[in-house]
């Protein structure tokens, strides 16, 4: 008569044990391995290099007044360390890599006394700047009325909430911009209330006048001044 032989209880266990740690570590390492591949980056997509353009210019703000600091600056990088985390909140939700930051094409030296740069029109928007002076330097300040200025800028967001307006670094406060998005035909007129650091930086109520649905940033823009 042949004789079976029997797992314990325990044995049986501890079989059941390993294969679903086996199974469960398998099913955690197609999950990562299809999360990383669905992120996107600033090369591939839109969205996300407006996300982390406007993640750079802060940054870039933040250095600057590390760099030259004055009684205001402990103040305004909490603010700017605040817009950065939301930022990354924004981009952790469009499926972008979050952290990952670049600065804008259109990005130049900031002034101290700026508008915060880019949460994006989903966040809860900062408190308008006050009207400000446009730096010395404002090379755009002579153009003409209806002469197309701000040549192959792209156009992004400030964060900043209120009726529709625009900060620049080239023109003074008052002054009157036309900015049109190519890609859709869509354009709005506003008016300069404060100082950037890009030709054209337009707020989020602006923005959303001309914007392409899921897009942080215009790249084909045409912006004229037209008062």
């Amino acid at each position: 008569m042949s004789r079976r032989r029997t797992l314990s209880t325990k044995k049986k266990i501890a079989l059941l044990v390993s294969a679903a740690t086996v199974a469960g570590g398998g099913a955690f390492a197609l999950a990562a391995t299809s999360n990383a591949a669905s992120v996107q980056t600033a090369q591939t997509s839109v969205a996300c290099q407006g996300l982390a353009t406007a993640l750079g210019n802060n940054q870039n703000f933040i250095a600057d007044q590390k760099a030259h600091p004055d009684s205001q600056s402990a103040a305004r990088i909490a603010n700017r360390e605040a817009v950065i985390a939301q930022i990354k909140v924004q981009q952790q939700a469009s499926g972008c890599a979050v952290g990952e930051s670049a600065q804008g094409s259109q990005t130049g030296q900031q002034n101290a006394q700026q508008p915060a740069q880019s949460a994006p029109a989903q966040a809860a928007p900062a408190p308008a700047a006050p009207a400000q002076s446009a730096p010395a330097n404002n090379a755009g300040g002579g153009a003409a009325t209806g002469q197309q200025v701000c040549n192959g800028s792209t156009v992004t967001l400030s964060g900043e909430g209120g009726a529709p307006a625009a900060s620049s670094n080239q023109f003074p406060a008052g002054t009157k911009l036309k900015v049109t998005n190519l890609d859709n035909n869509k354009s709005t007129t506003v008016q300069v209330t404060s100082v950037s650091g890009s030709c054209a930086l337009l707020n989020n109520a602006a923005f959303e006048q001309v914007r392409e649905p899921g897009k942080f940033l215009i790249r084909r823009a045409l912006i004229q001044k037209v008062g």
